[in-house]
């Protein structure tokens, strides 16, 4: 496992793409990092998830205690996430904010929708960092943390991050093997010191 740091109350991980953060119901997607987390620490829970074609930075609790604390922080979105992206195309802007609501496809789940009635409060701020030939390296900060968030919210501006096996198609789907999304930057409060801490890890796409 790739084990960033750990102390008696968590533990943060560099998650690799293809790897679920918790079990699925298929036999196939048992494999995942809580259950490799468990073969080391016995008591260590999940606090918050990455998809599992993102890669990057998740951090889990190791008791109790640090479960709780942890969780009422991503409940108020306390913790700070940003993500590393490659998205299709250039956008004319700089950077934004996306403030659309979400919920799930329910025919084509696990696909995630915008929808203005029903949906789930979402805000995304967004800054392009790189131009390339055919695509932007853009840096993503959630503020909230909706499934498939990123995804869709890039989709609706018509910058779908490249390599999205659900969402893009065509030149996009094709120009990379594997979804260009990355965790890159994840702070939060020390359960048990209330220290604020970060952690960083490089993006694999380049």
């Amino acid at each position: 496992m790739p084990v960033i740091y750990h102390d008696d109350d968590i533990a943060v991980f560099d998650k690799p793409a293809g790897l679920l953060s918790v079990p699925g119901r298929a036999l196939a997607h048992k494999d995942s990092l809580a259950l490799r987390a468990l073969r080391v620490w016995p008591d260590a829970k999940v606090v918050h998830r990455l998809d599992m074609a993102t890669s990057g930075l998740i951090v889990m609790a190791l008791n109790k205690a640090a479960q709780s604390h942890l969780s009422r922080q991503f409940q108020q979105r306390q913790p700070k996430k940003t993500y590393l992206a490659e998205i299709w195309g250039h956008p004319e802007q700089s950077q934004g904010g996306i403030e659309l609501p979400l919920r799930c496809d329910w025919p084509n789940r696990p696909r995630q929708m915008v929808d203005h009635e029903l949906g789930k409060y979402a805000l995304t701020h967004w800054q392009v960092i790189e131009q390339r030939e055919q695509t932007s390296l853009v840096k993503l900060m959630p503020i909230t943390g909706r499934s498939h968030q990123l995804r869709v919210h890039m989709l609706s501006i018509g910058h779908v991050i490249i390599g999205d096996k659900l969402y893009a198609e065509d030149c996009a789907l094709s120009a990379a093997p594997r979804l260009h999304l990355h965790a890159a930057k994840l702070s939060f409060y020390h359960p048990s010191t209330n220290q604020w801490l970060s952690f960083e890890s490089a993006a694999e796409f380049s």
